[in-house]
């Protein structure tokens, strides 16, 4: 009830949300002095051993899943045999209320929350945790418009074989609801992405992919019914993106995303401007038909073998004449006796990637940092989390090559976009750096010109995060 204390510690202050097996309250931590979200288990479930032991293992599982757009859990307990969990607050809106107040939202971004939503949900996964009901009502929005995916494992308390009924009592909607689900089959990390693909649908129209009156009627189209087309209500939506919803929300698993990755990966290019309003030849489809329409490997000609040697053949006869008209001690041979500094004349491959935090600690989720330039824009490396503005001068990204080079741009890709940041470069990953390009708002793809000469570290120096409270860099490219 408001006004009670939990644990001699959470003062129950506002009942915020109630489901099938819990209520939510906003409440006050006395010891720590700030708000919380506090979890109840039921009443009527608590004399049941085995829905008190899996509530127990749900906030153990999730406890370990730290991640920026899921909502931490920060106690378990018990009082007077009832069972609570207590989670981060997150003041804000959840996904639903903000779609039910501004109805569809512009393509962009809705496939940067559903991006969120997605690695979120991936990190799970990667930790042998399925969400089971992925809805906008289970997505948080904080001050930032950051998303955080709340209620993980909820729906492992349900025995799915016991039939539909009960999935729907649990579940407590059936909008989103995978038709392997519906049916009371086996439930998976595929489910999560059907779900997903329901959610973003309504990101784009404002409307579920299935109504009905009733749980059964829509979950018999979720089990019956071809995905809809996003373009035959909103036609503005790019093909690909069409294409991408309508494979996450294919009937059988088989056929949707084999991973949370690969959904992510094919959001991240469907944000890129050349794929936005391509035509048919962008749409995608599964792994085994793009096995089968592969063409027959053609014979290897022997033509560019017998070029290359007769190349080798010129090179090494101009060679010989040079060596031959210079004086082995003269200027000739102390040119090339010089070590040169690579001159970049195409895409570069950098080797290391870590944090630089020097007004800091020194550490900015360094174990992250090789994602910025792993090659999937998929995968991320972040700032952390910080209430307002920077609490200091800056702080970086260092992508390393493996010997100097010049470069004369370098593109940052960004989930995040908002924050301000130039490019430096120097001779040591820690420092020092000179600046090389002039600050400048970072978008999606955002180039950066770069002068200056050959460097073998260059780092990300971001100045102002912007509207965020923390930034992330998808992924670098340097030429």
């Amino acid at each position: 009830m408001v006004g009670e204390l939990i644990a001699d510690r959470y003062e129950l202050e506002e009942l915020v949300g109630t489901g099938g097996m819990s209520s939510v309250y906003r409440a006050h931590d006395r010891l720590l002095e700030r708000d919380v979200a506090l979890k109840v288990l039921h009443p009527q479930f608590t004399a049941d051993t085995d829905y008190v032991e899996r509530f127990r293992r749900e906030a153990r599982s999730v406890a370990q899943l730290s991640h920026p757009n899921i909502v931490t859990v920060i106690d378990r307990g018990e009082q007077d045999d009832r069972q609570f969990i207590v989670f981060e607050y997150v003041a804000g809106e959840n996904l639903k209320g903000r779609i039910e107040r501004e109805g569809p939202l512009p393509e962009d971004e809705a496939v940067r929350l559903a991006l969120q939503i997605a690695r979120a949900l991936g990190f799970a996964h990667e930790h042998g945790l399925v969400h089971r009901d992925v809805k906008p009502q289970n997505v948080l929005l904080n001050g930032d418009g950051q998303a955080k995916v709340t209620d993980f494992g909820i729906a492992r308390s349900l025995d799915v074989k016991s039939g539909l009924t009960q999935t729907g009592t649990v579940m407590g909607t059936s909008d989103y609801i995978a038709p392997e689900q519906a049916r009371g089959s086996q439930v998976d990390e595929q489910s999560d992405i059907y779900s997903l693909g329901a959610v973003l649908y309504e990101l784009l129209t404002g409307e579920v992919p299935f109504p009905g009156d009733n749980f059964v009627s829509v979950a018999m189209q979720h089990i019956n019914e071809p995905p809809p087309s996003v373009r035959a209500r909103r036609p503005d939506v790019s093909p690909r993106l069409d294409a991408v919803i309508r494979r996450a929300m294919a009937k059988e698993p088989r056929d949707r995303f084999s991973s949370m990755d690969e959904l992510c990966a094919e959001l991240s290019a469907s944000l890129a401007p050349e794929t936005a309003g391509s035509g048919a030849q962008t749409m995608i489809v599964s792994r085994r038909q793009r096995r089968a329409s592969r063409p027959p490997a053609a014979r290897p000609s022997i033509w560019p073998l017998i070029l290359l040697l007769a190349g080798l053949a010129v090179l090494a006869g101009i060679l010989a004449a040079v060596f031959a008209f210079t004086d082995p001690g003269g200027h000739f041979s102390n040119i090339v006796g010089k070590q040169k500094t690579a001159v970049v004349t195409g895409p570069v491959h950098f080797t290391s990637a870590t944090a630089y935090d020097p007004d800091g600690d020194n550490t900015e989720h360094n174990e992250s940092a090789p994602n910025a330039i792993d090659g999937n824009a998929a995968t991320y490396w972040n700032t952390e989390h910080y209430g307002g503005a920077l609490p200091k001068a800056g702080v970086g990204l260092v992508a390393g090559l493996a010997t100097p080079k010049k470069l004369s741009q370098l593109v940052v890709r960004s989930d995040t976009p908002g924050f301000t940041a130039k490019i430096e470069s120097g001779s040591s990953a820690t420092g020092p750096f000179t600046p090389i390009s002039s600050a400048q708002e970072v978008g999606g793809n955002t180039t950066f010109t770069l002068k200056s000469g050959a460097a073998q570290y260059y780092v990300v120096w971001i100045t102002n995060l912007g509207s965020n409270s923390s930034v992330q860099i998808n992924e670098l490219k340097g030429s």
